[in-house]
């Protein structure tokens, strides 16, 4: 049945005439007989019946609408609950990461997370070139991406961008390679080095081109590795130098990994949270502050370590 026939028939049960239902429903009386007569067929039934120039209720018509108010106060009740969703921030947001942002924001978004009853998120890793990053965002809520900063590949585009964090790249050397005593290292100190770059069109080779263009330097690269975890390791056993992010990467306080900030150059990743359009649901809008929330502390406590290290390693012995 008619759900909007449903509450024509109530009308006319509360308010006594055609005309008066038709009053407080903006619409025309024939267009009220004409609907009641519509909720007849699909019941099978004889709901009105004739009464001098108007229509009463039958018996039957009375009973349909005694069911029908259950009808309506149930539709009221999930009327008001469907408005509280999308007042409060509750249900399930999808979000994607990159692997290496996944590390660095996943485990604090997910502590922040459980503190609103109601909210859950349902999170997996994709690493995506930008061009890959629209059909993510056509399936997930949100979608934590990256790129050179020297060019945005979003710009213009139908994407909803939201900046999170500037993670610089450095250059990641094993521990006891000579380079690794320097505060900084030049692409041109490393001419003859093997590099370790990730497969050709992703962001951290991006920015590897852009600076060989701004350098003048051509790097060598002999491996193309996506999971920095795998990149990480080869640094470390002296398999060649790479770019790795400053805060994302397991250099476990440079016993592992000396990690080195190009001289002379700006080198980094924007990394950014992308939503496929506006942003209406308020549990999405919730994620994405507290995303940036979470950037904003590990880009904060990151800054803080780093300030303290400069002041240990310039104390004197």
């Amino acid at each position: 049945m008619d759900v909007h026939r449903l509450r024509i028939l109530r009308e006319l049960a509360d308010r006594g005439s055609v005309t008066a239902a038709a009053a407080a429903l903006h619409v025309t009386p024939s267009a009220v007989s004409q609907q009641l007569k519509a909720l007849s067929r699909e019941t099978g039934l004889e709901l009105t019946a004739p009464d001098g120039r108007g229509l009463r209720l039958t018996a039957a018509g009375e009973a349909v609408v005694a069911g029908a108010q259950e009808v309506l106060d149930a539709l009221g009740r999930l009327d008001r609950t469907t408005a509280g969703l999308r007042e409060e921030p509750r249900g399930t947001v999808r979000v994607v990461f990159f692997p290496s942002a996944a590390r660095l924001l996943l485990p604090g978004l997910l502590h922040r997370a459980a503190r609103h009853e109601g909210l859950t998120l349902s999170c997996r890793d994709l690493d995506l070139r930008p061009d890959e990053v629209p059909a993510a965002a056509a399936d997930a809520d949100v979608v934590v991406t990256h790129h050179d900063e020297r060019l945005d590949p979003f710009a213009g585009g139908r994407l909803r961008r939201h900046p999170l964090l500037r993670e610089p790249l450095d250059v990641a050397l094993p521990p006891g390679h000579p380079l690794a005593a320097r505060d900084a290292v030049g692409l041109d100190d490393l001419v003859d080095a093997d590099w370790i770059s990730v497969a050709v069109g992703w962001p951290v080779d991006d920015v590897l081109n852009s600076l060989a263009l701004v350098t003048g330097t051509v790097p060598r690269v002999v491996q193309r590795i996506n999971d920095f975890s795998v990149t990480e390791e080869l640094v470390a056993r002296g398999h060649g130098v790479a770019l790795l992010p400053r805060w994302s990467t397991d250099h476990r306080d440079g016993t592992r990994l000396a990690l080195r900030p190009l001289a002379g150059v700006r080198a980094a990743r924007l990394v950014r949270a992308v939503t496929r359009g506006e942003v209406t649901r308020p549990a999405v809008r919730l994620v994405l502050d507290e995303l940036a929330a979470e950037a904003a502390a590990v880009t904060g406590g990151a800054a803080r370590a780093s300030q303290s290290r400069r002041v240990t390693l310039s104390s004197p012995s």
